[in-house]
């Protein structure tokens, strides 16, 4: 009852269909077995009795309760399945929930379609325990018993014949169910083969373009491996027991009828001994049904319990280093400052003991090798993850003491690819600011230098994005999540490589863009175009998670610095660009 007691709990609302659906599939258990007594009965009346007329009715009837007790299974099922689908999408959008509020570095640590596949599998196995194992389960422990009592009402030898078989078939049934470590295991081959296919899938572009082989994809080939591994591995580990199974049932009969043949003087009537016979058919079939229920029982709580420990898990992982909400709601100044602050990805430091601090109404560039921690710095300030050590502080105060919306209407980022929704542009710049009036957003288009997009589509700011012939550029996309962030007016901007879309042609109108964006605004940009950094106030030097400089462009370039050999690096790269371009 463990399983069902943790998968009740997210479908609290209706979980009495659940009671439901047991009480209608005892009733159906007793009608069947109750109908195979009147079939006995009937068979009693027709070749022991010769009560022709009688063994009428009792076929009828027999056929009416047998019908009956289909129907109550039939309606334990309809209540079991409203359950099951419930209860998977009630699981489902609690992933989503908790994807909403999850912590950034869940994602960082977490591919999408890994994620994807967790949530969508395993909800789905949880509704085969409910929808199916509800009514089997209890017509699987009910009615062998009740075969039991009614083999022992036909005969002594037919109740000993079906008892010494139960007693045989739970042994057999024992080892067809194969142990419980082994089914982890291959679950969780099962669940990272998804996941793998999932991302070799998105990356199926990269595959046609350099014509790559499934064995370059090493994960997804191992996952491939593994999983054909263990399958073939429970498979034989079921493949023998579960073939005595099928032949003790099927060739019952034929067994027994070997020492029919030589003790039948012996035996009695040789009419109760066809009627026996018959019942034993009858019953071990029905026994047969049973067994089968228990077997994909115990497979299927295997599988549900495997299934709701894993989402349990990812959403207790969702939750982890989420940035606690406050409760304060106002700043007294937009002072940036770093306190002895440490962050690591999982066992890999980036940023140690670090302290600094940054005053409001400024620009800043944060510059230095990939990896120096110049991304994660700023989705630091953003409150996007919790620091391991140390505090953040915005106008002296804690970020975790400021509520997520303080928080968020605070520090706007800009990536460098810009994520836009199949909306229309109106729509997708006005998701800034909720109960934004019409002004402010075509305003914020208006500055975000958005005109010249507008006057291509004659529905304007309507068109949606994504629709047939509506195609934008990378430096176009990035001006309306310009006007979106124009329109949120935070107090604090965060330019990601925001730069890095820039083409000549989109150059001058995203130039006045990010100008009109970080005006009276503290502003952090992560830049590797040197170019594009000269006039901010201070630019910080990053390496291996410590700021070893910073000063403005004239004063790093006046000394032998490391940001003055960047620079230098950046310059003879372009005109090593420049060259090769003029000579093809």
């Amino acid at each position: 009852m463990k399983i069902y007691k943790k998968l009740f709990t997210y479908v609290q609302e209706i979980k009495y269909l659940g009671l439901f659906a047991i009480v209608f599939s005892v009733i159906s258990a007793l009608l069947t077995v109750y109908g195979y007594y009147l079939i006995y009965k009937f068979l009693y009346n027709l070749i022991i009795s010769t009560a022709l007329s009688k063994a009428e009715s009792l076929a009828l009837k027999s056929a009416l309760i047998l019908t009956l007790g289909a129907i109550f299974y039939f309606v334990s099922g309809i209540f079991s399945h409203i359950l099951g689908f419930r209860l998977e999408t009630n699981l489902r959008k609690r992933g989503i929930d908790g994807l909403e509020k999850a912590s950034f570095r869940f994602f960082d640590l977490n591919p999408s379609g890994k994620i994807r596949k967790i949530i969508d599998d395993n909800a789905a196995q949880t509704h085969q325990v409910i929808a199916h194992m509800i009514p089997d389960s209890a017509q699987a422990l009910i009615t062998p018993i009740l075969i039991l009592v009614l083999g022992f009402i036909v005969s002594m030898r037919v109740g000993i014949t079906l008892l010494a078989l139960t007693i045989i078939e739970a042994f057999i049934l024992g080892a067809m169910m194969g142990e419980q470590e082994f089914m982890t295991i291959y679950q969780e081959a099962l669940a990272n083969l998804s996941a793998e296919t999932v991302e070799y899938v998105r990356g199926m572009q990269v595959v046609k373009i350099f014509g790559a082989r499934v064995e370059s994809f090493k994960s997804f080939y191992k996952a491939i491996k593994d999983y054909s591994k263990y399958a073939y591995e429970y498979s034989l580990s079921c493949k023998k027991p579960y073939v005595c199974f099928q032949r003790l049932f099927f060739g019952l009969i034929a067994i027994l009828i070997i020492p029919l043949v030589f003790f039948l003087q012996n035996l009695g009537s040789d009419k109760m001994i066809l009627l026996e016979l018959i019942m034993i058919l009858f019953l071990t079939g029905v026994m047969f049904v049973s067994f089968m229920r228990m077997m994909w029982f115990s497979l299927y709580i295997s599988q549900g319990n495997y299934a709701v420990d894993t989402l349990e898990s990812l959403y207790e992982d969702m939750q982890k280093d989420k940035l606690e909400d406050g409760n304060i709601n106002n700043f007294k100044n937009y002072n940036i400052e770093f306190d002895k602050v440490s962050f690591a990805y999982k066992d890999k430091a980036v940023i140690e003991n670090l302290s600094f601090s940054l005053e409001e109404g400024k620009s800043y560039a944060l510059v230095g090798s990939s990896g120096s921690g110049k991304s994660t710095l700023a989705k630091l300030i953003s409150g996007f993850y919790n620091v391991d050590k140390g505090s953040i502080k915005i106008g002296e105060t804690s970020i975790e003491e400021y509520s997520n919306e303080a928080l968020i209407k605070a520090v706007s980022f800009v990536f460098q690819d810009s994520k836009l929704f199949k909306k229309s542009i109106y729509e997708n710049v006005a998701l800034a600011k909720k109960d934004a009036k019409k002004d402010e957003v075509m305003r914020a288009l208006k500055l975000a230098g958005c005109d010249l997009i507008l006057d291509k589509f004659p529905e304007r700011e309507k068109t949606v994005i994504g629709s047939k012939g509506v195609y934008l550029s990378g430096g176009e996309k990035q001006r309306i999540a310009i006007a979106r962030a124009i329109l949120k007016d935070s107090k604090i901007i965060i330019l990601d490589e925001a730069q890095a879309a820039i083409d000549p042609d989109n150059e001058y109108e995203l130039q006045k863009a990010f100008k009109n964006l970080m005006k009276d605004k503290t502003v952090i940009m992560i830049a590797h175009r040197l170019s594009a950094i000269k006039n901010v106030d201070e630019i910080l030097v990053m390496d291996n998670g410590k700021i070893i400089e910073r000063g403005s462009d004239k004063e790093l370039m006046s000394k032998d610095s490391n940001y003055k050999k960047l620079q230098e690096k950046y310059h003879s790269a372009n005109e090593w660009r420049v060259l090769n371009e003029e000579v093809l």
